[in-house]
């Protein structure tokens, strides 16, 4: 669960030395994998391709040229060496747009990114898997405290900068079935909720864990659907590389309304129904597991920057490809 920085920035240094003559022959290695996946593997890599990468193109399009990349390194470093993980592997004279930080709008021109809002429509937020020091932890072993052993609390500890995470703050700090608390600066306005924060693993302690979206997404619904404790949230606005437009409500999470008016409703629902509490369990944990394979994960990155370039007009890609990529 817990990741080191400093080994982190080590790891992401190291990509900048990768040799570039390397590069050619690591890809072509790594796009061999596809020819020996059976159909069903080969429909869903084509289907997550999809859905991370899919916008408007035109025989015209062009992305702007970016001469000055060793910048993005001092924008946001999280960001560049997640991106420069995959991007090593690709020609430097290629161009790309990597928008950095919490995007919670469409962007004016096809870019890397990390999140977007939901949307059926194709979008040029083509999502990578970045920062994933702080948005991809995941337990990957059981919590030692059985679920029938939690307390039946719902539990929070973030920071309440947001309009809408004040408004649940209002209408429940305080209330018996809750366990809240801000966790950033200790603003005047926001003083009254402030608490101290505690580890992923004292959250276990608790059935229900709230995740509400800030900026773009929650930074810990993949940790709590990864657990053996459940999400309690509204539907998702946003998502990232962990594809939370595809989440069923009530089967890998607990909704409640937008206005969180159901809230002790639901939980009450669910404390008297464990059975049902359980499943959901079952199915967010089945969930999570598709992106702890780190073989296929890099396979899904490298094929989507495939797709942007090939998309923007700037590289050729095979007929297998071509036909992974043919379904926008």
């Amino acid at each position: 669960m817990k990741k080191n920085q400093f080994l982190y920035n080590l790891k992401g240094t190291s990509y900048l030395l990768y040799p570039q003559f390397l590069a050619k022959t690591a890809l072509k290695a790594k796009l061999a994998k596809i020819e020996s996946l059976k159909d069903e593997e080969l429909q869903n890599l084509a289907k997550k391709v999809s859905y991370y990468c899919s916008f408007c193109t035109s025989p015209s399009m062009q992305i702007p040229s970016n001469p000055f990349r060793i910048e993005l390194l001092k924008k946001g470093s999280r960001y560049f060496f997640d991106a420069y993980e995959y991007l090593r592997f690709f020609p430097k004279d290629l161009n790309y747009i990597l928008a950095f930080g919490d995007i919670n709008y469409e962007l004016p021109a096809p870019s890397l990114c990390k999140s977007r809002p939901i949307s059926n429509a194709l979008s040029n937020n083509v999502l990578l898997k970045l920062d994933k020091l702080r948005h991809f932890k995941f337990f990957t072993s059981p919590p030692a405290i059985a679920y029938e052993d939690k307390k039946n609390t719902l539990f929070f500890r973030g920071a309440c900068y947001q309009p809408h995470r004040q408004d649940f703050m209002q209408k429940y700090f305080g209330h018996p079935m809750c366990d809240l608390g801000h966790v950033g600066s200790p603003k005047k306005e926001l003083i009254t909720w402030q608490k101290e924060k505690i580890s992923i693993e004292k959250h276990m302690q608790y059935k229900f864990i709230l995740s509400l979206e800030g900026n773009d997404v929650a930074s810990n619904l993949k940790w709590i659907m990864s657990s053996n404790s459940i999400a309690v949230m509204p539907k998702p606005k946003f998502e990232t590389w962990f594809m939370e437009g595809t989440l069923i409500a009530n089967q890998h999470y607990i909704e409640i309304k937008p206005d969180y008016s159901d809230l002790i409703e639901r939980l009450d629902y669910f404390i008297t129904h464990p059975k049902e509490a359980k499943e959901i369990i079952y199915y967010a944990n089945l969930y999570t597991k598709q992106f702890l394979n780190k073989t296929t994960e890099d396979l899904i990155s490298i094929l989507v920057l495939r797709k942007y370039f090939y998309l923007t007009n700037q590289i050729e890609i095979s007929g297998l490809e071509k036909e992974l990529f043919k379904n926008q």
